[in-house]
């Protein structure tokens, strides 16, 4: 069996494959969205409902349910621009951050978020995208990456006032646990470069 030339997405630019994954998730987003707002599933009971063994399984679901389209609006953008910068570095490593920060967001917000509400929204992901932008630079030490976390700070970084409390209808916590989880994705997915940095210099070797 023969593929036309050019059809594997493995031989995409990496630009082509972010802009591709990214946009994928949005558009997964809209679509689960416009799923809830036109059946009676309630979807959004799904989300994280602190420290209630139902609630846990919200950690799963909750950056893919958002209350409303005006909630989900107001997350595109941010997602598509931050989500194809991590993107943008690797495909790999940036859904492994994904990972990171879905996970050390939803149960941290399970944890430690007050009760009676249940956590839904993609903002999670926007804030630990951002903070993992603006440090992982820092722990690589990489210049590019540097450049473009202090860009990324500098337009969006006044979003990070969203990780203290405030509007009793937003997820502060939600927002403060996926900042860390962008940290502490950008120092786990750094380890190769901190000890290739740390790493001694074997005798007589040339300074590069």
């Amino acid at each position: 069996m023969t593929v036309p030339s050019g059809t594997d997405p493995a031989t995409r630019p990496m630009w082509q494959r972010a802009a591709l994954w990214i946009g994928g998730f949005v558009a997964l987003l809209y679509g689960i969205e416009g799923v809830d707002s036109v059946t009676s599933a309630d979807l959004d009971s799904a989300g994280v409902e602190p420290r209630t063994a139902d609630g846990l399984s919200g950690v799963l679901f909750a950056p893919l349910l958002h209350d409303g389209w005006g909630h989900l609006s107001a997350n595109t953008l941010p997602l598509l621009i931050l989500g194809f910068l991590v993107l943008l570095s690797g495909i790999g490593r940036g859904l492994a951050a994904t990972a990171i920060i879905w996970v050390v967001g939803g149960v941290g917000t399970w944890l430690f978020a007050g009760s009676g509400y249940v956590h839904i929204g993609a903002s999670v992901l926007v804030f630990g995208w951002l903070t993992y932008l603006i440090v992982r630079g820092w722990f690589t030490r990489h210049t590019g990456q540097i450049v473009i976390g202090v860009v990324v700070l500098f337009v969006y970084g006044s979003m990070l006032w969203g990780v203290l409390p405030g509007d009793p209808r937003v997820s502060w916590q939600g927002h403060l646990f996926g900042a860390i989880g962008g940290i502490v994705a950008a120092w786990v997915l750094s380890a190769d470069a901190r000890r290739a940095r740390s790493a001694p210099v074997p005798p007589g070797a040339l300074p590069r």
